[in-house]
C-alpha cells in the first residue's frame, strides 16, 4: 500500500503529514510541523525560502526516523508568489511577499494598459492588488525581469529544491491572472501585451503529474528516494479535494483567508461573474474552484500577536467576542486589513471608534466574516444559478464554534466543520488518484467522509 508524504505550507506554518488508505479510510499521522512568516527586509516583505527548504527537508527526514518512509511526496503552498531565476538558475532574492505594499496602486495603473474587463475576460480572475500579474509587473518597472530567465511559483520552487527539475502547476498558476481560463495555459497574447518576457513561461501541468525523483544530495542527507508529484499545488485547490461537498453545497477553506466558492466543471466569466468579483481557480481533476478570497483567520492571527500570545488564547478572544453585543461591521476584503502595522488600530479607525475595547472589536470580526460569507452565498445562487443549502466549512478555522455557529445564524444555511487538515488531506488523496487510477474523484469524497468526523449545525 502506498504512503504519501503530503507537505502543506502556509502563511503562518507548515506540517508534514504522512497518508495512506487502510480499510477504506484516509490514515493521517503528522510528523512534523515549523512555523512561517513574511520577513521584512529593507522595507520590504519576503519569504525567507531558504529557511521553508531547510523545514521542508528537515520534515522529510523524520519520516524514516519515525519509520515510515513514503512514497511519493507532495507540496502545496498558498497563491500568487512565485521566485524568479537568472540565466544559470540562481534564485534572485529577496523572494516578495505578497503582502508588500509595492503593488498599491498598480491594478489601477494596469488598466491603461489593459482595462480589467478585457482581463478578466480572459483570465477570470478577480481584482486583488497581489495577484502576480501586479507584482511582475513591479518587477518589470524595477528592472529586475530583465535579468530573469525562468520563474517557479512558490510549490513548484520547493518541489525543485528537492529535485532539481523546474515543472510549474496549473492550480497554482492560475492564481497569476496570466492564464487563459478556457484554455488552462499561459494567456500569451496577455504576455506579449505586458511585455513580459516568454521565455520565463514555460508548460503548465496538471495535478499528479511527476515532478521527479529526490536529487542525489537530497537522497544523501535524508537516507532515502521518493517521488516528489504534483498534488493541486494551491493549497485551496487541495482542501477542496478533501470538502464533503455536494450538489447544493459550498465549500469554506478556513485559514489565514477564507476561500468561499464552489466546483464548476466550466470557468464563468460573464458580467455578472465580472460584478461580484469572482475568480475561477483551477481545481483538481480538471474542474475550476469559482469563489472569493476574504481576509479570514489573518485578522485573529494579527490582534493575536499584537495583544500578546502569551497573554490570550485563540478560545480566550472567541469568549471575549461571545460576551459583547456590539455588531457594527467592517470589510474583511479591505485592503487596509491586508499588512497594517496595527490591526486593532486598523479595525477601531475603520469603525471610527479609536477607543474600541478588545471584545467589541472581536466581536465586530467574528460578525463581518460570517456577514461576508452570507454575501457570497447569495452572489453565488445569483451568478451560477445554483441552489445552496449548506457551507461545508475545512481547514484549522474549523475550530471556532463561535464563528461556526454565526455562519449558521447569519446564512441561514447548514453548516458542517471538518476535516481540520483538510489541505493536508487533499494533498495526500490526489497523490493516491495519481499513484492508483481506479481511485477516483468520487472515492477521494467518500472516503473522506467516511474518515472524519464532520460535525454539523443545523
Amino acid at each position: 500500500m502506498a504512503v504519501c508524504l503530503g507537505i502543506d505550507i502556509g502563511a503562518s506554518g507548515g506540517r508534514h503529514i504522512l497518508g495512506k488508505i487502510e480499510n477504506g479510510k484516509l490514515s493521517m499521522r503528522e510528523v512534523y510541523r515549523f512555523e512561517n512568516g513574511m520577513t521584512e527586509v529593507d522595507g520590504t516583505l519576503t519569504w525567507d525560502i531558504d529557511k521553508l527548504s531547510e523545514n521542508i527537508i528537515r520534515g522529510i527526514e523524520e519520516c524514516k526516523k519515525v519509520g515510515e518512509i513514503p512514497d511519493t511526496v507532495a507540496i502545496d503552498t498558498w497563491g500568487v508568489d512565485y521566485v524568479l531565476f537568472d540565466k544559470d538558475k540562481k534564485e534572485m532574492y529577496p523572494c516578495i511577499a505578497y503582502r508588500d505594499s509595492r503593488t498599491d496602486g498598480v491594478p489601477e495603473e494596469l488598466d491603461g494598459v489593459i482595462p480589467f474587463t478585457e482581463l478578466y475576460a480572459s483570465t477570470g480572475i478577480q481584482r486583488v492588488n497581489f495577484n502576480s500579474i501586479y507584482q511582475l509587473w513591479c518587477d518589470k518597472k524595477s528592472g529586475r525581469l530583465d535579468k530573469a530567465e525562468y520563474i517557479l511559483f512558490m510549490p513548484d520552487y520547493f518541489s525543485y529544491r528537492l529535485t532539481g527539475v523546474m515543472k510549474n502547476e496549473y492550480t497554482m498558476v492560475s492564481t497569476s491572472a496570466l492564464t487563459n481560463a478556457e484554455t488552462r495555459d499561459w494567456d500569451y497574447a496577455l504576455l506579449e501585451k505586458l511585455g513580459f518576457p516568454k521565455k520565463l513561461f514555460g508548460k503548465i501541468y496538471e495535478p499528479g503529474e511527476v515532478v521527479g525523483e529526490f536529487s542525489k544530495e537530497i537522497q544523501e542527507r535524508v537516507g532515502f528516494n521518493a517521488k516528489v508529484l504534483m498534488c493541486p499545488a494551491h493549497d485551496t485547490a487541495s482542501a477542496v479535494v478533501a470538502c464533503p461537498t455536494n450538489d447544493t453545497s459550498i465549500f469554506l477553506s478556513s485559514g489565514t483567508w477564507s476561500l468561499v466558492g464552489t466546483e464548476l466543471d466550466s470557468p464563468v466569466t460573464d458580467k455578472k461573474a465580472f460584478d461580484a468579483n469572482f475568480s475561477n481557480e483551477g481545481g483538481a481533476v480538471g474542474k475550476w474552484c469559482f469563489l472569493k478570497n476574504i481576509m479570514g483567520m489573518w485578522l485573529f492571527q494579527s490582534i493575536r500577536r499584537e495583544i500578546g500570545k502569551e497573554n490570550y488564547s485563540y478560545d480566550d478572544m472567541m469568549h471575549l467576542a461571545m460576551k459583547s453585543d456590539y455588531k457594527k461591521l467592517i470589510d474583511p476584503t479591505d485592503n487596509a486589513f491586508l499588512a497594517p502595522d496595527s490591526m486593532l488600530g486598523a479595525i477601531r479607525k475603520y469603525l471610527g471608534e479609536p477607543n474600541l475595547p478588545l471584545g467589541d472589536v472581536l466581536s465586530s470580526v467574528y460578525h463581518s466574516l460570517a456577514e461576508s460569507y452570507r454575501k457570497v452565498v447569495e452572489e453565488i445562487r445569483t451568478v451560477t444559478g445554483k441552489t445552496v443549502d449548506t457551507v461545508c466549512i475545512v481547514g484549522g478555522g474549523c475550530q471556532d464554534e463561535y464563528l461556526n455557529r454565526l455562519t449558521r445564524e447569519i446564512t441561514g444555511c447548514r453548516v458542517t466543520a471538518g476535516p481540520i487538515e483538510g489541505t493536508a488531506a487533499g494533498n495526500i488523496l490526489t497523490q493516491l488518484m495519481a499513484l492508483d487510477k481506479s481511485f477516483t474523484y468520487a472515492d477521494a469524497k467518500k472516503c473522506i467522509k467516511d474518515t472524519f468526523e464532520i460535525k454539523e449545525y443545523e
